[in-house]
């Protein structure tokens, strides 16, 4: 398989407003084709301790030469000291919908 120029990062906000911030800010930029937005629940630890709290996941569907802006991007403006960035490999997909995310992020 030839090499894939996408990745999805995952990120997460205290609340809906912080949430859509980050994902028209990326989205303006091209950093990313296509951000989800959906309520969670998070268990963690934090300073020794157990917390918990409903957050929002953001996934950030984007290729692999964008995520460096798009990590900046986000710690920017991101209200959480530490926030979660991860970004997952993408090992295979609908071709027409990859072309799709490149074209988007150019």
């Amino acid at each position: 398989m030839a090499d894939i120029n996408a990745c999805v990062v995952m990120t997460t906000a205290p609340d809906k407003a912080h949430a859509e911030k980050i994902a028209t800010t990326v989205l303006q930029a091209r950093l990313a084709a296509c951000v989800q937005i959906q309520p969670i629940s998070s268990h963690y630890w934090w300073d020794g301790k157990i917390e918990n709290g409903d957050e929002q996941l953001i996934y950030l569907k984007t290729t692999k030469d964008k995520y460096k802006a798009l990590e900046a991007a986000i710690v920017k403006i991101h209200p959480y000291d530490t926030p979660e960035i991860l970004c997952l490999p993408v090992e295979g997909g609908l071709e027409k919908y990859l072309a799709w995310m490149v074209k988007e992020t150019t």
